[in-house]
């Protein structure tokens, strides 16, 4: 059985999930408009990897006999400046999402919740690939600069993130 103020806290964290996936779905129509193919299925995968984020906390609320909301979820921004600054956009969101789970764990300590502590480790090592993912994008922006031909170099860089994900997942799909 679950305490319900981690079932609170996990629910809202399944809102911020949710967001997230939406977010990265605005990004990824804004960046169908704007030509960048790579960038637009980038943020495609990265909303759906967001949904099944969110459904595995659905999931684990099920099973400690929780009750999982679901969430209003408010218009994401679908305009950017920029690549660099929608990419600036993902960055904080990672951030302040792995601050959220931070805070689930803290919780989960002082609710002397050890199986809500192991669920979120899980959360806590994606967390920290999502923000190394993201500065490495932006890394990549900014060396590129912002010239006329930036925007293709810039897709076709992001598009590679795409490539590498592909792979990995057709690798643990045969193991």
């Amino acid at each position: 059985m679950i305490s319900k103020k981690i079932e609170a806290a996990l629910n809202e964290q399944i809102a911020l999930e949710a967001y997230a996936s939406f977010l990265y779905l605005a990004m990824a129509s804004w960046c169908d408009r704007e030509g960048l193919e790579g960038c637009a299925q980038f943020m495609h995968r990265q909303s759906d990897e967001e949904r099944a984020h969110m459904l595995r906390i659905y999931g684990y609320l099920s099973e400690t006999d929780g009750f999982a909301l679901t969430p209003a979820i408010a218009q994401a921004p679908h305009e950017f400046e920029s690549v660099q600054v929608m990419f600036e956009k993902v960055y904080a969101h990672e951030q302040k999402v792995t601050q959220s789970i931070n805070d689930l764990v803290n919780l989960s300590y002082a609710e002397k919740d050890p199986s809500t502590l192991n669920f979120l480790q899980w959360y806590v090592a994606e967390q920290r690939e999502e923000e190394a993912l993201m500065r490495t994008i932006l890394n990549k922006i900014r060396l590129i600069g912002d010239g006329p031909q930036s925007l293709y170099y810039i897709d076709k860089e992001v598009d590679k993130f795409n490539k590498a994900a592909l792979a990995a997942e057709a690798t643990e799909e045969e193991q």
